[in-house]
């Protein structure tokens, strides 16, 4: 057999798999359905959507064309590549102090509190507050940001924050002088034609998986974000809020596989993306890049065996993307978890998918490059 139709094969056997995996998980409830994509050295191997895209009144089918809510992929795919282009453009650099771009977050003893911080999750910033149940504006919300007390000294220890996220999109609008969504949609999502890809999209509500019941809306969510906090900002914020489809993460995921170029385009630069993999948190059990998580022993939904050069992120709706450039693997996951009976199903969903994809592909020959 030639090599090319033994991969071929492989391939085909990988997908089976994949989507009896996905067929089970949705037979318990886990997920409704869900759209998968697997590429391994820049080549889509297995490409899928499956199950359903709403359950109510009755089961629509997922598709290809589904968009799904991100969550917090908006932190690595809107807020991250925009931070890296103005940090490759010299606009501010890692150890600048959050309050030279937000004079008031410098109050209540945060002076010391650096960008690099806020990306890497350890500013000290709680974790999260229930800003939406205050009924305050967008700039409000900011405000109470700034006004917070710290609950931990920066760079101590990792304290997943959405609110440093929060601030970040602030950054950008104050160093760029334009609104966060438009900055991204102008200089990441049109250059990598993802034309399906932002926030508050104009499309009709068939096109998008459901997410929660809401009790003003009298329905389940469809092209709603999710998020209290950024339904509060108007849809639009740094830590979530993003929707896209299957093909337009691909069209992502593929710049950053290709050393930030996408069609003969530059989008970002080699060095920033390499600097967002670094581990910045060694003392941390779970690593922490620029945006990204790293595969270290504090991660869990990575799984047990990528490598340790793995990074990548999750969404609380059911989303994930990680890449691990040793073995040239990349694994764009999304489904609408928050719709199915057994929501938590997905933290354990994750793990094993990919522990089963990697030892699939490296029991058949398929190694590091």
């Amino acid at each position: 057999m030639h090599n090319n139709q033994m991969l071929n094969t492989l391939d085909e056997q990988l997908r089976e798999k994949v989507l009896t995996f996905l067929e089970r998980e949705i037979a318990e409830a886990n997920i409704p359905g869900a759209a998968i994509s697997i590429s391994r050295n820049s080549q889509t191997i297995v490409k899928e959507s499956i199950g359903s895209r709403t359950l109510h009144p009755a089961p629509q089918p997922a598709e290809e064309a589904t968009i799904y809510d991100l969550a917090s992929l908006t932190k690595v795919v809107a807020t991250l590549p925009a931070i890296l282009k103005l940090l490759g453009e010299g606009a501010f650099h890692l150890k600048d102090r959050v309050s030279y771009f937000l004079p008031r977050f410098g109050e209540n003893e945060k002076e010391e509190v650096r960008i690099q911080h806020l990306l890497t999750h350890t500013s000290g910033l709680a974790a999260h507050r229930r800003f939406y149940l205050e009924k305050i504006s967008k700039e409000q919300i900011i405000e109470r940001i700034c006004n917070e007390t710290l609950v931990e000294e920066p760079g101590k220890r990792v304290i997943y924050s959405d609110l440093g996220f929060i601030l970040l999109a602030k950054i950008i609008e104050e160093i760029s002088q334009q609104s966060f969504a438009s900055f991204v949609d102008e200089y990441i999502f049109k250059p990598l034609d993802m034309k399906e890809t932002g926030f508050n999209l104009p499309f009709p509500k068939e096109r998008f998986a459901a997410t929660t019941y809401s009790d003003e809306l009298r329905d389940f969510k469809y092209g709603m974000v999710h998020d209290d906090n950024a339904e509060a900002m108007g849809g639009v914020s740094g830590h979530a809020g993003l929707f896209s489809t299957l093909n337009d993460l691909m069209k992502f995921a593929s710049m950053i596989e290709n050393e930030g170029v996408y069609n003969r385009k530059r989008i970002l630069s080699n060095s920033v993306l390499e600097l967002a993999r670094k581990n910045f948190t060694p003392y941390d059990q779970e690593g922490r890049g620029l945006g990204w998580q790293l595969q270290s022993e504090g991660t869990l939904a990575s799984g047990d065996l990528l490598s340790p050069y793995a990074y990548g992120h999750t969404g609380y709706t059911g989303t994930s993307i990680w890449f691990d450039p040793q073995l040239n693997i990349t694994v764009i996951l999304l489904t609408n978890r928050v719709h199915a009976k057994n929501q938590n199903g997905i933290l354990r969903l994750r793990p094993r998918l990919h522990n089963f994809i990697h030892s699939y592909l490296s029991s058949k020959g398929v190694r590091e490059q």
